[in-house]
């Protein structure tokens, strides 16, 4: 299949390279040429903007920072549109704007899917991301080639939107969960207990998770090289307190897990990876 690919960061890179990995014919476009030049080395097309990469293909994929960015490109996407294109943003934006911007492509012919993505810069390297997509069971069914060779848990969850309210759900458990498990190591060690013991203990009853299991390893390895930057965290959960607040929904939780997020950006640790949460509870508990 002729696939497009708009945005090569720390998740697009690697999610374009397994398209051209699966056989696919990929063509790129980025801000940045020098973020191209990967992709090109192993055997993309380059296009000078997102209408071209439109005109050379049957799905344009989607990876950029938020919502306005998504508009742009999308916008540029349906100009040079083909009939029965198919476009698909795997970014993290409000369910609102995917739906505006569904509705937009829909009055130029174009089907869209919301498709945003869980498991971070390893999973997409991997080529196992959880992929959870909202849009028309056709357009799904046509970008599902392009999405089994970037993920291994897909699932179509409903129409336009519902793909980013299942994401602003999964950033609400792995939020709350990494602040969570930064408190329980913050607090262990306060007590003068060693947190690589306490982890261990925990990993064998109810507590155990993923985020205890990967990211309680990486706390004690001190390891915050970003998978998944700080502020994009904050981004994430003000999409859900935003959204909450049109709702009238209360997400105590939410709500304080997304203020910690805020004052990681806040003081200075936006671009460290989103369990450096533990050095702002250090900071602020005197442990630092």
């Amino acid at each position: 299949m002729n696939i497009g690919f708009l945005g090569l960061g720390i998740m697009g890179r690697p999610m374009a390279l397994n398209l051209l990995k699966g056989g696919h014919t990929v063509t790129v476009w980025a801000r940045r040429a020098e973020s191209m030049q990967p992709l090109l080395d192993a055997g993309a097309r380059g296009a000078a903007n997102p209408t071209e990469v439109a005109q050379a293909s049957e799905v344009v994929i989607s990876m950029v920072a938020d919502a306005p960015d998504v508009a742009e490109v999308m916008r540029a996407v349906a100009a040079g549109a083909k009939p029965g294109l198919v476009a698909v943003d795997m970014s993290t934006i409000a369910p609102a704007a995917a739906r505006q911007i569904g509705e937009e492509l829909a009055a130029a012919g174009i089907d869209f899917i919301d498709a945003p993505v869980s498991g971070g810069e390893v999973g997409a390297i991997a080529g196992t991301l959880s992929i959870m997509a909202g849009g028309s069971e056709s357009a799904f069914a046509k970008a599902r080639a392009a999405f089994e060779c970037m993920g291994k848990n897909i699932v179509h969850v409903g129409e336009s939107g519902a793909g980013q309210v299942t994401k602003a759900a999964n950033q609400i458990l792995t939020g709350v969960g990494v602040l969570a498990v930064a408190e329980a190591m913050a607090f262990a060690a306060k007590n003068g207990v060693e947190g690589s013991k306490v982890r261990e203990a925990l990993m064998g009853g109810f507590a155990a998770s993923r985020i205890l299991e990967n990211h309680g390893q990486r706390m004690l390895d001190r390891n915050f090289k970003p998978g998944f930057k700080s502020w994009m965290h904050e981004k994430d959960l003000n999409i859900v307190m935003q959204t909450a607040h049109q709702l009238g929904l209360c997400l105590p939780a939410s709500a304080a897990t997304a203020q910690m997020f805020n004052a990681m950006v806040g003081s200075g640790l936006g671009e460290e990876d989103s369990i450096a949460v533990l050095k702002l509870l250090e900071r602020l508990s005197g442990q630092a």
